[in-house]
């Protein structure tokens, strides 16, 4: 981001340095009078009449700053706050260099290295009487800052004037600091509580690492789990000086209304939850409340866990005060409430478990930062969700998170693999970009083409909407191309955007350029297994127009699937934000709502004298039987076992020919090598169904087709029973 540099105070400031120049140079500029004699005087010698200089021109006995009125309102000029007169009565009264960096100009100022001092440190304790002025944010080191270093000792890079902002609201903590607190305790069983194991404080005010999510690391994040990223807003209102005013630091309500219809005071924020909100975060079956009150729901449900763990593993029940310092204390009389005589520095808590002591950071650093809902909010609810699943992990009566959500639907799940596995790389690269950024699809819409983009925080409104039509309306798709090079129309616009993304990125013709020329149908070849990628149910849903999946020659296979009006599209079917099937819509027909249980034929297709099981069913059993005679024909007619698992490149050698995907086997240097045409066309279909989890409702017939056909030619070579099956 290009950074903005300039200064309404600039100018200003260049005049107040004429101004006192000219003050100076008065005073100081030569006269014709004698200067004194350089040697000293002597009894016997009288001194000269002393130098009279000219009066000075009289200089100006102040200057306000541009937005002096602005800052005087705000919390950092309130010169009677906690914040700032903390230390006035300590001996030696001065702010410590651990505080000095935020309460205190003068310490600020030493941070950065504006004082001349090496930056990124505070050298000294700073004077007391400092509020947080203009100088502090206004400086030659400010003016160039582009970085933050967070407590975890990541760094962001390439920021504009919300850095500063960062320096300070950021906490003082980070996950980090609580597993550095538990190994300092010497704990290697976490329900172990121990005296030397105390609470550990991200201080207040963590805005920015909640904002920046797993790249600030801020909160205690559980091993072995994803975190959301980067919280990205709307363009425009995206740091920390987009959404609040930088001298008053109240937050531009008038921006959020534009957008959020009815908000109209802060107050109100606490009802906003978008459309990539779609989940019950707290369980309490309240889909409509603010982000706010989910996290504030999950704040309790935090709550009832740790007393219920303390009471049951440490045997010393805990109560939590955000007011009342230190925060965690030990609940006396077991009422699950801080009271009056608890709430004292000498109660603080000590009988902190590992586990107790990620637990009670997470709660704190959620309450600690007031507008966490709408910094990070999806990256806090990851947090506390983790949180209460660990206690629950040893509780009798865990607390109930069945009806809980930790993360939202596909395309807003930004903690998750479609979207973080491009982390590392640091941008996502341009064959994945239209469907795995916010910016690749436009991109590739207008231009016909996809570029590298940045990693994204799920999908945007903007990813699937035009910012520039009427009412925010979907972009206008109305043909969509193919990987196997068919351009087709749904019949719907709105499917089309849909599907110009769940296509999948190969096609039957894929597999056959890569079998090209070989010839022999079980003659092994070095080339890879074709991956058609996941959720191709735009290609399933118009089947044979698509050519989605590997079709066999002499085989005729259904085209777009027909169904009744009002159920035949995407948009129909599917919530297109909550992405959850419309079941209500099923029932009205089907008289159910669960949808795998529907079949509309009597024909027996997988052939097991069952024509009352669902069409999914129906298909399972077929893929079942597919993946039988794939690993039947590879260690029988190739001498090479073969096994599927779920991890890429999934499909791996069966090294001890067990028919079961091992861990040690779980190994890209062991992706199986050897195929034959036959196994690859297979395996592809295999695939092809196994990651259209729809296929069954998108276009069952299409699936049949192509799994009755794969089942007779892998099965042919070891004459697997086909005879009671049945093609649509």
């Amino acid at each position: 981001m290009q950074p903005r540099r300039v200064f309404v105070l600039l100018p200003m400031m260049v005049l107040i340095g004429l101004a006192l120049a000219g003050c100076n140079a008065e005073k100081q500029a030569p006269t014709e009078l004698t200067p004194p004699p350089t040697t000293a005087c002597t009894p016997e010698a009288a001194c000269p009449e002393p130098i009279i200089c000219p009066e000075p021109p009289e200089c100006p006995s102040s200057v306000s700053a541009p937005f002096e009125g602005q800052w005087l309102s705000s919390p950092h000029a309130d010169a009677a706050a906690e914040a700032f007169v903390h230390w006035n009565e300590d001996d030696p009264a001065v702010v410590p260099e651990d505080c000095a960096r935020c309460h205190s100009t003068y310490g600020y100022q030493d941070y950065l290295g504006a004082d001349g001092s090496p930056a990124g440190v505070v050298d000294q304790a700073a004077a007391i009487g400092s509020v947080i002025t203009c100088v502090a944010c206004h400086n030659d080191a400010t003016v160039i800052l582009t970085n933050v270093v967070f407590p975890s000792g990541l760094e962001v890079t390439g920021l504009g004037d919300e850095a500063r902002c960062m320096q300070c609201h950021q906490g003082r903590a980070a996950g980090a600091t609580v597993d550095a607190a538990i190994e300092a305790a010497a704990l290697s069983d976490m329900d172990v509580s121990s005296a030397d194991l105390r609470f550990t404080n991200i201080h207040y005010f963590a805005a920015s690492a909640t904002q920046y999510g797993t790249w600030a690391m801020g909160g205690y994040e559980y091993a072995n789990q994803a975190y959301d990223v980067k919280f990205d807003h709307a363009g425009g209102l995206d740091t920390c000086i987009d959404c609040h005013q930088p001298h008053t630091l109240e937050i531009r309500i008038d921006r959020c209304s534009e957008c959020h219809e009815g908000v109209t005071t802060v107050d109100a924020l606490k009802n906003v939850r978008t459309m990539g909100s779609q989940v019950d975060y707290d369980g309490d079956g309240d889909t409509e409340e603010g982000v706010y009150y989910e996290i504030e729901g999950l704040q309790a449900m935090l709550t009832e866990a740790m007393q219920a763990y303390s009471k049951e593993v440490t045997g010393n029940a805990i109560a939590y005060s955000p007011d009342a310092y230190p925060y965690f204390l030990t609940d006396t009389n077991a009422n699950g409430a801080v009271d009056e005589a608890e709430a004292s520095r000498d109660n603080g808590y000590a009988s902190f478990t590992g586990r107790l002591a990620k637990a009670a950071y997470n709660l704190h650093l959620s309450v600690k930062d007031p507008g966490a809902f709408a910094h990070g909010g999806k990256y806090i609810i990851e947090l506390l969700y983790d949180s209460i699943t660990d206690l629950n992990s040893v509780l009798t009566s865990p607390v109930d998170l069945s009806s809980a959500h930790r993360i939202d639907a596909g395309h807003f799940a930004s903690s998750e693999y479609a979207f973080r596995y491009f982390d590392g790389a640091g941008e996502v690269r341009a064959g994945c970009a239209r469907c795995h950024s916010t910016t690749g699809l436009p991109t590739y819409l207008k231009d016909g083409v996809t570029v590298s983009a940045a990693p994204a925080a799920g999908l945007a409104c903007t990813t699937c909407h035009d910012p520039a039509s009427e009412d925010f309306a979907p972009r206008v798709v109305t043909t969509v191309r193919f990987p196997s090079g068919a351009v087709l129309d749904s019949g719907n616009p709105n499917s089309n955007v849909c599907m110009s993304c769940h296509q999948g990125r190969e096609s039957g013709p894929s597999v056959d350029r890569v079998i090209a020329g070989l010839g022999d149908d079980d003659a092994m070849t070095d080339q890879p297994f074709v991956n058609v990628h996941y959720f191709a149910a735009g290609a399933t849903l118009l089947g044979g127009d698509a050519h989605g999946g590997y079709e066999y020659a002499g085989q005729e296979y259904a085209g777009q699937r027909e169904h009744v009006e009002g159920a035949e599209t995407c948009v129909d079917c599917h919530n297109v934000h909550g992405l959850a099937v419309d079941t209500e819509r099923c029932r009205t027909c089907h008289k159910t709502e669960d949808v795998e249980t529907i079949r509309m034929s009597e024909a027996d297709f997988d052939g097991d004298g069952d024509t009352e099981e669902g069409l999914a069913e129906e298909i399972a059993t077929m893929e079942e039987a597919v993946y039988a005679a794939m690993l039947d024909y590879a260690a029988t007619a190739l001498g090479a076992p073969i096994v599927y698992g779920d991890d890429s490149p999934y499909f791996f050698k069966d090294l001890n020919a067990n028919g079961l995907v091992d861990a040690d086997e779980i190994d890209r240097a062991n992706a199986y090598t050897g195929w034959t045409p036959r196994l690859l066309r297979a395996a592809y279909n295999y695939q092809y169904v196994h990651k259209d989890p729809g296929a069954f409702a998108h276009n069952g017939e299409y699936v049949l087709q192509l799994l009755y056909d794969t089942l007779a030619s892998v099965g042919d070579q070891n004459t697997v029973d086909m005879t009671a099956m049945v093609r649509p």
